[in-house]
This record gives structure tokens, sequence and C-alpha cells, in this order.
């Protein structure tokens, strides 16, 4: 980064991994940064979730298949993809916009797009992370998507060889009868299995935990339960803002809140197309014998990621509003979509019970860039399910907007000026 003054200073609103990426590269190019965050630093869908980086993730949930999931999830509330009905006018536009682009030539558009971004940012989770000099568990061991069935092992082929065909990622895969040897924690009789090998994992909490750490070395300012509440503007400029009753000045602000961004976005030009996605995990001890990979099982729409001291099962993507409830059926329901494939006894009891809400947009693409009439607030948000593995790109896009630097990777895609 080049062409700032070590003396200009910047607020990041939002403390999550965006907001601690953001803050991270703006330390980088010099400025003076805090982070507000209006409960605990990297809580929300930072913590909770499944800690893949994932750059085989290329395809949108836009996908051709994702119109029937949704109407289908009307009629059953246990639907891993389920759309609550409600009368909430922007909520049916935001749908409306979303299935206009459930095509395979759209989803191929915001794929392209995607992998872009996601190859960006695994390359530098390589950098920051490779070397243990921030401890978080990083293993590069890949991604294994596992299929119970021939029927689902014949459907997943058609994306592993578009992921191949299209976008050159490949990967290997495993016959049914040697998943045993290859993981013991696997049920024989399974049908196979794909292994991404350029995906990677890591522990979430531990990753927030350490890079906040080293941040705050750094002289990076972290304010918990401060909540942002408005803005004060001159022209095209913001001034300050307020946050808990506190002013804070400065010469650049960065909107990162996550789902909640969709509402806030209006003290900034504008209210954002962003849908919260309730995604469920539960997190118990390690069992015997645990699985040496993360894994992913998509018939049933759930993901299992074992730590070196616990074990982490995560999904669903509700849409039902800024619901705050934790039914136990949902947290039954990962137990149960789980014991198809292991071999292993899962602790009776779980040590954390989760929810968060994923900031959707209706294209499937992040929202990065500056916010709409003014020239020194940029928004950082709308990552979908992937804000663990989008966060240092985006960090680094962030930075390089910010200060005038040529971006390293095209920012058109993700402005927030295509809605």
């Amino acid at each position: 980064m080049a062409g700032r003054p070590e003396t200009e200073t910047a607020v990041v609103i939002g403390g999550g991994i965006i907001g601690i990426a953001c803050a991270h590269y703006l330390d980088e190019a010099g400025y003076d940064v805090t982070v507000i965050e209006r409960a605990t630093v990297a809580g929300a869908c930072s913590h909770g979730n499944c800690g893949y980086i994932c750059p085989s993730h290329i395809l949108p949930l836009t996908t051709p298949d994702a119109l029937r999931s949704g109407f289908l999830s009307l009629f059953d509330p246990s639907a891993p993809f389920r759309v609550k009905p409600r009368l909430d006018i922007r909520f049916l536009r935001w749908m409306w916009e979303f299935a206009r682009r459930c095509s395979e030539r759209r989803m191929i558009d915001s794929a392209r797009h995607l992998m872009t971004i996601l190859e960006s940012s695994a390359d530098a989770y390589r950098r920051l992370l490779n070397g243990g000099r921030i401890p978080c568990k990083w293993q590069q061991d890949g991604l294994l998507y596992v299929l119970r069935s021939e029927a689902g092992a014949h459907d997943f082929a058609r994306t592993d060889a578009l992921l191949g065909e299209r976008f050159g990622v490949s990967a290997r895969w495993i016959e049914g009868r040697d998943l045993p040897g290859f993981d013991p924690s696997l049920k024989p009789g399974l049908a196979g299995a794909y292994l991404y090998p350029g995906d990677a994992s890591l522990r979430p909490d531990r990753l927030n935990a350490a890079w906040v750490g080293r941040l705050r070395e750094s002289g990076v300012t972290f304010v918990e339960n401060c909540s942002f509440e408005s803005v004060e503007r001159v022209g095209r400029r913001a001034l300050r803002i307020q946050a808990s009753g506190t002013s804070l000045s400065a010469d650049l602000f960065i909107l990162a809140t996550g789902a909640l961004s969709g509402k806030l976005a209006r003290h900034f030009g504008g209210a954002l197309p962003i849908e919260p996605g309730k995604g469920y995990s539960i997190t118990m001890d390690r069992p015997a014998p645990s699985p040496g990979l993360p894994m992913l099982f998509p018939e049933h729409h759930v993901g299992i990621t074992p730590f070196d001291d616990g074990f982490r099962i995560g999904s669903m993507m509700e849409f039902a509003g800024f619901d705050e409830t934790i039914p136990e059926a949902r947290l039954a329901q990962l137990r149960a979509a789980v014991a198809p494939y292991l071999n292993v006894r899962l602790p009776v009891a779980n040590t954390e019970e989760w929810f968060g809400w994923r900031p959707m947009t209706w294209d499937s693409l992040p929202i990065i860039g500056q916010a709409p009439g003014f020239d020194n607030v940029y928004l950082a948000t709308g990552h979908n399910m992937l804000g663990m593995t989008l966060a240092p790109a985006t960090g680094k896009l962030i930075a390089e907007l910010a200060t005038g630097s040529v971006p390293h990777i095209d920012p058109e895609p993700f402005s927030p000026a295509r809605f």
C-alpha cells in the first residue's frame, strides 16, 4: 500500500472476521484504526462456523435447483434450506431478484467472480497463517465431500465435472469401499467421496483471538458493546459517527456489520439488499475415532469439522428474518444428519449450541466498495456463507480502494453500485 499519511484515522463498524481483516490491511496501510462492535469482537457468524477456507465453493447459492428447494421448503419446517413465508415487501423483492438469478448462465457468471476473490483470499490466508504466526490450528489437508448413495454420487459428479471443466478445480475421487481405510470414522457402504485438496480449515475462535491480539499489539483499538447509532456528514464526507452515546471522528469509515448491514446502510446512502440467512452449529467433545478431515455431506446439507479438543457440526439455511430462537429440533437434526456417515458414537452433551445470521445477497456476491454518495465511507458486507473464507481478500481490497492503490482484483463485480 502506498500514498497514505500515517496520521489518517479509520473507524471500522463491525468487529467480526470481515471487520478484523479490514483493520489488518488498513493498519498495514498506515491508518490509525479503531474497530467498534455492538457485542463482543468476533462473535456471531465469525465464531460458530465450521472454519472452512474453501476455494472449491465457487458455485453460488443461486443454482437452478434452488428455486425448487425453496418452494418445497414452504411446506417442510425441517428442510435444511428453508424459506419461511412472511408478508414483507423487502423480503419478497429480495426473493424475486434471487429467483431471477437461478439460471445456469447467471450461476456461471457469479461463479467466475467468486472464483477470483476465493483464490485471492486463499493465497492471503496462506501468507498470513503459514509458519504459525497466527496460531489457529491451520490445516491444509483438503475438504472431503462424502456421498451416501449412488444417486447422490451421480448428482455430485456433475458438480465436480462443472468445477473441473469450467474453473479448473480438480478433486480426487475415493471409492466407497476405500473410504473406511482412508478415514476409519467413515461407515462402510457409502458411495464414495471427492477430496478437494486446495481447501483448508482452521479453528475460528482461535483465529479471531490471535489475529485481534496481534492487531492490538500493532496499535489497533477494539471497542466492544458499542453500537452504531448515526452519522454526521458534510457534503459527500462523513465527519463522525455516534455509537452508544460516544462521538467518533475519522477520515475513513468502513461498514462491516454482516447481516445487520442491510438496515444500517440506510445511514450511508441507502439500504442494501441483504437478508439474514440463519444457520446453526453444535460443538461437542471430540469423539473417538474422530474424523481426520473436515467433511461435507451434500445429500444432508451438513458439515463437520474435527478440532484438536472438540468437534463441530454445522448446517441449515433459513430465511426467517432476525429470528433468535434455537429450536431443539434443529439441533437434533444436525446430530441425526451425520449418523448415516460416521462410524462413531457422538458425545451425549453439546458444549456449545449456536445460531448466526449470514448476510445473504440476492446474487450471492459480496458487497465491497464505496458507499453511494460518500467519498470516505466503504462497505464490506454481504459475504453470504463465505465470510470466513473471503475475509483477507475483502480487507485487502478495501484498503486498496481507500488508499487509491491499484486493486489486486477487479472490484467492479462486488461494487455496491450494482444495486
